[in-house]
Order: structure tokens, then sequence, then C-alpha cells
């Protein structure tokens, strides 16, 4: 967007420099990336159109290793391997004192166990297979993808045959990873069999990979259809590459800084851990 430049005599009436100052106000909200101040490593906003929606965002370049002040995980279970954390509280419950979780979401599909149905890594283990079954359901509407980074916390989105390719010729060495389905955007394309009528709407929530150097979480305040949803990562963010994680009951999100914190009970959930100075 433009930027209006204005040049004030010393003449000028104090009135109209608290006018000028009201549209420049009003041309800065307008943007809709939440990393709109360039000194911030992350932000979590909340925005009205096209549709009602929470966005966390974070500057690609602060995560990074064991060293790194940011760092983006997964989180499944408890330490104990056991049963599964569920919730926000519970994982929460697990962070070491040094460690404050900044924001979170629930980071893809599970079943009645709460166990993830796609692909997943965490901590470089893998707890779950690379799924490429065919099926039934948003998992199964191809392409889906996996939203996965390396230890040096270089975070791709990745359409899910494109992944098993580059893991068998060791050209992947995912650290954490996440398989859901389907794609929302694909290389600057939005989903070829979504609808731009359609009447199916759910809360949803994804993630996409963005022009501008940042990760974008994004939780729809009300309900959408595919097609808006991805048209949002797409036009909006400005992502090349987003990944529906899930809808309606299981769509979470844990965002303090906007006064977030959805008490449901989930599989995988997706966060990013800041160290404590």
């Amino acid at each position: 967007m433009p930027r209006l430049i204005f040049t004030t005599p010393v003449w000028f009436n104090p009135i109209h420099l608290v006018a000028l100052a009201l549209i420049t106000l009003t041309i800065n909200a307008c943007q809709p990336n939440p990393l709109n101040n360039s000194s911030m490593d992350w932000s979590c906003q909340t925005h009205d159109k096209p549709f009602s929606y929470s966005v966390c965002g974070i500057d690609k370049q602060v995560l990074g290793g064991d060293d790194s002040q940011y760092q983006l995980q997964l989180f499944w279970q408890q330490p104990n391997y056991n049963q599964p954390l569920l919730t926000f509280d519970n994982l929460l419950n697990t962070l070491p004192n040094s460690q404050t979780l900044t924001f979170a979401m629930n980071a893809g599909m599970y079943n009645e166990d709460y166990a993830p149905i796609g692909y997943t890594v965490i901590a470089g283990e893998e707890r779950r297979a690379l799924n490429l079954n065919e099926g039934g359901g948003n998992f199964h509407l191809l392409p889906n993808g996996v939203m996965w980074w390396d230890h040096s916390g270089n975070v791709q989105i990745t359409e899910s045959h494109a992944l098993d390719g580059q893991l068998k010729r060791d050209q992947a060495k995912p650290w954490y990873a996440t398989q859901s389905g389907p794609m929302l955007v694909i290389d600057g394309t939005i989903h070829s069999e979504f609808n731009p009528e359609s009447t199916s709407l759910k809360f949803r929530n994804g993630a996409g990979v963005c022009n501008d150097g940042s990760v974008q979480f994004v939780n729809s305040e009300e309900p959408v259809s595919f097609y808006q949803f991805a048209a949002l990562f797409k036009e909006d963010l400005d992502c090349d590459n987003a990944l529906f994680l899930d809808g309606g009951i299981a769509s979470a999100l844990y965002a303090p800084s906007i006064n977030k914190y959805d008490k449901k009970e989930m599989g995988v959930m997706i966060g990013v851990v800041q160290s404590k100075e």
C-alpha cells in the first residue's frame, strides 16, 4: 500500500495535524501481516477481514537449534510416553521453568486415542510413518502435506509424495514433522479441488510458510470454506505453501498475548517455546 507524504508549513493548524495522524494510523492498521513491526520476532493479532480470525506469526530466522531463544516444537505425550498431553494446561505443566510457551495450536488430525494419523517426528524420533494411503475425509483430500523443519529451524511445507522422495534420497532430515491435509496452497496456487462457491463452512486452523520469511499460524473465529481459508494464506498473508491442520471441534489456539486460551482436548500440538533470559 503506498504511503502518503505530507509537507507541513510552520503555520499548519494543529487540528489538521491530528487529522493527518489519524490517516496514518488508519493506513498502518490495514496491514494484515502480524509481523508488521520489523523489531518483533513474533506477534499474535486478531482481524475481522476477510473474516474473523486470529493469527500468530514468527520470523523463521529466529528459529533454530538448542541454543536459540525461540524453538518451534511439537508436543504429544507426557514425558513417560504413556498418556497424551491432551490440553494446553497439561503442556504448560510439563515445560521446564526456564521456558515459556509463546503460542500454540493443535497440530494435525488424530484418531480416537488422540494419536496422530499421519507422519510425526518429534525431536528427531519418527513416531508415526508417512501416510500415503488413499481414503476419505479431509486428510485424504489430495494433495495433502507435511509441515516439517530440520534441527536448524528451517521450516517447510511439502506435499507428502514429494517429501517421501526427499526422505528416500536422504535430502530431508526432519527434526520435527506433522502431516495433515489437505494442502491449502501449493507453490502459490490454491488447491484445485476447492470451490469458491462452497457452502461447507467450518472453523478451521492451519499454517503457512510465507514470502516475508515468516511462518503464520491461523485460527478462524467463524466458519469458513476451504477456499476462503486458503485464499487468506495466499492473498492476505502471501504464503506460497500452506497446510490445513484441522477444524471444527478440534480447532484450538493458545495465544495469551491476545487472550486466546482454548480448553479443548487434542492430539499433537505445535507451539513456539521461548527461553527465559
